[in-house]
């Protein structure tokens, strides 16, 4: 084995650096739905920390284009602001910014002290 296969094998990877960011742009329940499972796949990645914040972007155009297809927003998004503070411990509701421009339809942003 040579050293640098040895000291990689001593030195775990180091934890990824943040802000994390993601976008969907499905139909509405779903990116809520695909939403937290990226969340939940992000706290596991990070691991253990200090402190997380917790941002979504939503475009009010193109949630707008989803309700004029048909799409609901309650239930949904109640469950969906509900969950992500009982289920994930967050002191509070994630931050949410609405977007005036046509962009996907929600962006979440996780920014993390180790």
């Amino acid at each position: 084995m040579t050293a640098e296969a040895k000291r990689r094998d001593r030195d775990p990877a180091p934890p990824p650096q943040g802000p994390l960011v993601w976008t969907f742009d499905g139909a509405f329940a779903t990116s809520l739905a695909d939403l937290e499972d990226a969340f939940r796949r992000a706290l596991v990645q990070i691991g253990d920390v200090s402190r997380i914040a917790v941002m979504i972007e939503l475009s009010l155009p193109t949630l707008k284009s989803r309700l004029d297809a048909g799409d609901a927003i309650q239930p949904a998004w109640s469950r969906f602001l509900d969950s992500m503070t009982a289920r994930y411990g967050l002191p509070a509701k994630p931050k949410v910014r609405y977007v005036k421009t046509r962009a996907p339809l929600a962006t979440l942003v996780i920014a993390y002290r180790s």
